[in-house]
């Protein structure tokens, strides 16, 4: 049996900070264990703008712990009113990595997100043009959509549509979550990849109702049936260069999550590589798990990868039930629950 598994650094390319002593309270978890991280723009005001994402940064860099290699890489948030000039300022960035799309009403903070794909074609033929990446939240919003129907719904309709007229824009299909969106991916061509977090890895639908209502298990996209947290685990473990590490931590406050309309997100961060090689060490995959987590990514993106090596020991753990969370408290996914690899 294999106890040790050493990874090069590896990077996040999904990840939520939030603002303020909460952002403070959670980046040194991503920075202890991974050199960059794509952040997500979705605060209020929503980071539209390369000046606004330059300050956003400069902010979470002052919470990174002294002496620790970590580079936040931003993402702006698309709107019907993104300007092509917008995009031009983001190809010409060296840290403005991508644009987000959010439909709007899809997910947390996205009330100002795209509301018909045909206000934004303008902007998406210059992103094709300059090779500027899209991230997509995949969902459709339609309140007559079953939930766990969303994501297959937008990957027929939204996502087939984008990729017949831009085929050769960069995407990312971001927190994949059914076999339908894998596939999607699979079958699109070398500019089409996908990332794929630790709780729809290891969880199902049914994890959300065991013993009663978990709200700490509740994210959007939902965790879907056993069979497509199947498909998502044999896509991770594939080796396929199209897929790689987007955790998708999104921390909210206990008192948001435990409500009676709790916010939707999990909160892995503090122990993200766990989870992964949790994940990948249950079908006998850990081999894999340094292309998913410190390559694909990086060459997607067009960056170097980082230097230095991390190792994980297989050792049983277990997380506290509550961290700090500016001047509340917050809920790991781990809660009640220990794991097989710590990070030494």
């Amino acid at each position: 049996m294999q106890d040790t598994v050493t990874l090069g650094r590896p990077d996040d390319f999904h990840l939520h900070f939030r603002d303020g002593a909460a952002m403070a309270s959670v980046v040194p978890f991503t920075a202890r264990q991974f050199g960059r991280a794509l952040v997500m723009p979705n605060l209020k005001p929503p980071v539209t703008t390369v000046a606004m994402a330059a300050d956003y940064r400069d902010r979470i860099l002052r919470s990174v712990p002294l002496d620790t290699p970590f580079s936040p890489l931003m993402a702006l948030y698309l709107t019907d009113g993104t300007t092509v000039e917008e995009v031009a300022r983001v190809a010409d960035s060296d840290f403005v990595h991508a644009f987000k799309y959010y439909p709007a009403g899809a997910t947390t903070n996205s009330e100002s997100g795209v509301t018909s794909l045909s206000k934004i074609y303008p902007v998406l033929e210059v992103m094709q043009r300059l090779g500027v990446v899209l991230c997509i939240h995949g969902e459709v919003t339609d309140p007559t959509t079953d939930v766990f129907d969303r994501e297959a719904l937008f990957v027929e309709g939204s996502l087939q549509q984008i990729a017949r007229d831009f085929p050769v824009l960069k995407m990312v299909v971001e927190h994949i979550t059914t076999k339908e969106a894998a596939d999607f991916v699979v079958a699109s061509g070398a500019n089409v990849a996908a990332t794929i977090t630790p709780q729809h890895l290891l969880y199902n639908r049914t994890s959300i109702f065991t013993g009663g209502i978990r709200p700490h298990f509740y994210c959007l996209p939902i965790l879907k049936r056993e069979t497509h947290r199947q498909a998502l685990l044999k896509t991770a473990t594939s080796g396929s260069a199209k897929f790689f590490l987007g955790t998708d931590s999104a921390p909210h406050a206990k008192n948001s999550k435990e409500a009676c309309c709790g916010a939707a997100g999990c909160f892995t961060s503090h122990a993200a590589l766990e989870l992964y090689a949790d994940a990948f060490d249950s079908v006998g995959a850990l081999d894999k798990l340094d292309d998913f987590a410190s390559r694909f990514g990086a060459e997607f993106y067009g960056l170097p990868r980082n230097a230095g090596r991390l190792t994980l020991k297989r050792e049983s753990w277990t997380p506290p039930d509550e961290y700090s969370f500016g001047g509340e408290t917050i809920v790991p996914l781990t809660v009640g629950r220990s794991l097989s690899w710590k990070l030494l």
